[in-house]
């Protein structure tokens, strides 16, 4: 059996400032990840792809990989990066040979080309070869399109957020993709939305509701279906599908396919309220934190998160936490790399005066981002460079840039040239902080923080600041998702 294997993810925020070259997909690496580098940087770890080449080895199939491209969340990629991409998996298709197809994707991105990446991507390999086995893995935030379904065979999702099930998800597409070339099964898919747009900060496995729907997935995967996906969405894209949708595989039976995918919608549908984000001030969210005598407290400046497409640069959160003297504080942090660059010309142990973030210009909000004018002394300077310990993502390295720490007092500030969720402890005690020792841990991050630091937080306060990735759809203007739908309009 010989497979060919490709990875194209980005999720799109098409309210985000931040473009998206065609470098941003390799993580500023100067290199195309394809065919050994990608199986270096991929093998063993905890990605979608990850989980293809182990099911690979296990059944002892050739297998090239085409393209390894993620990009960090961002503003839509222009219609000449997308071809680009995309060129590299279509010129492998066209050589054929291959007995089925792998695809590890994200299901959210948008071009200024189609709203819909991925369907796009499956429909012109159709065009194509009509007829060979293509599996897909989703990421749970997809945006489900018809030509997703309609051109695949197997599509798989993830059933966590934060998600450590990546390589989950990639296996189990990998197994029913093997076992549909052997003739074992005949795939067949349903899929459908609800009209709702569930908020990202209640969209976490650890609590309700997204926990027992997607336990209501993993149940009916060890029995009635081949594969069950509830997709939660990605709402910070102003497209026509944005929102929850689901999509079932049976083995050939389809009417059973579209009885639990309605199911499963109409669950989704009896919870949505469940689905909103109550907001809290800021100045109240940090002096609550300020009462709290035992620690760590975890501090969400969950608004501008750059795994959502924020510009990981603005200050509203930090400027607060300074302003109310929180003490033993680590902030992760601000993308500012011409900060950094005076930080370290300045060098470690001297002091040095910076006027941080506010540099990214963020036109689809009404208010600005100002920049935080904070006197500090240089406590360290890094590459930047740290593989995940994991679970999520595991053993996949990250890329900072240019990295500084900035010891202001009560807080210390991190300050990166590349941006980066810290959903991994390693974001912190790769630059020298342990995090056990600090009463305040302030994270740029929505939910992807649990994973690394939820079972060391005593407390999680969440600190509406300010950015792209808010949480209050006021802020926000909604031209293209289709009306109505919850909780915009009163359903």
């Amino acid at each position: 059996m010989r497979l060919l294997m490709a990875m194209l993810k980005h999720e799109t925020n098409t309210f985000s400032p931040v473009a998206t070259p065609f470098e941003r997909f390799f993580k500023y690496d100067t290199r195309v990840h394809a065919g050994d580098i990608a199986v270096q940087a991929y093998e063993g770890t905890g990605s979608g792809l990850g989980g293809f080449i182990d099911v690979a080895r296990e059944v002892g199939a050739d297998f090239d990989i085409a393209l390894a491209a993620e990009s960090w969340p961002s503003g839509p990629a222009t219609h000449d990066t997308y071809e680009r991409l995309i060129s590299y998996i279509l010129d492998a298709v066209q050589q054929g040979g291959y007995d089925a197809i792998l695809l590890d994707l994200h299901g959210a991105m948008v071009t200024t080309g189609t709203e819909d990446g991925e369907g796009t991507l499956l429909g012109r390999i159709r065009d194509i070869d009509p007829d060979i086995p293509i599996g897909v893995t989703l990421d749970m935030h997809t945006n489900l399109y018809e030509e997703m379904v309609r051109h695949a065979t197997v599509l798989t999702g993830y059933h966590t957020y934060p998600h450590v099930d990546m390589a989950d998800a990639g296996r189990r597409c990998a197994q029913l993709i093997v076992r549909t070339v052997r003739g074992e099964i005949n795939p067949v898919m349903a899929w459908g939305l609800k009209p709702m747009m569930p908020h990202v900060m209640r969209q976490g496995t650890h609590a309700e509701p997204n926990k027992s729907l997607q336990a209501r997935c993993i149940e009916l995967e060890q029995g009635q279906a081949l594969a069950a996906s509830l997709f939660v969405g990605f709402p910070n894209a102003d497209i026509h599908n944005t929102g929850l949708g689901v999509v079932v595989c049976t083995d050939g039976k389809a009417d059973e396919a579209n009885s639990l995918c309605n199911d499963l919608l109409e669950r989704a549908w009896q919870v949505r309220k469940d689905f909103v984000f109550d907001i809290e001030p800021l100045e109240q969210s940090v002096a609550r934190a300020r009462s709290i005598q035992d620690g760590p407290v975890v501090m969400l400046d969950h608004y501008d998160n750059s795994a959502s497409g924020g510009t990981m640069d603005t200050t509203a959160v930090l400027a607060e936490v300074l302003r109310q003297g929180l003490q033993n504080a680590v902030f992760y942090a601000i993308y500012d790399p011409e900060s950094v660059q005076q930080a370290i010309a300045a060098g470690v142990g001297n002091t040095v005066t910076l006027q941080l973030g506010g540099k990214t210009p963020m036109p689809a909000l009404s208010e600005p981002s100002p920049s935080l004018q904070v006197t500090a002394r240089v406590k360290l300077i890094s590459d930047g460079r740290y593989r995940n310990r994991g679970p999520m993502y595991a053993g996949v390295e990250n890329n900072t840039g240019p990295t500084v720490v900035l010891d202001a007092g009560g807080v210390e500030i991190i300050l990166i040239s590349e941006h980066q969720e810290p959903w991994d402890l390693n974001a912190l005690m790769s630059v020298g902080i342990d995090p056990w020792s600090k009463h305040y841990i302030i994270l740029k991050s929505r939910v992807h923080w649990r994973a690394g630091y939820g079972d060391l937080a005593r407390h999680v306060i969440e600190c509406a600041g300010l950015g792209v990735c808010t949480s209050d759809y006021s802020q926000l203007k909604f031209q293209n998702v289709r009306r109505p739908i919850y909780p915009l309009d009163d359903l």
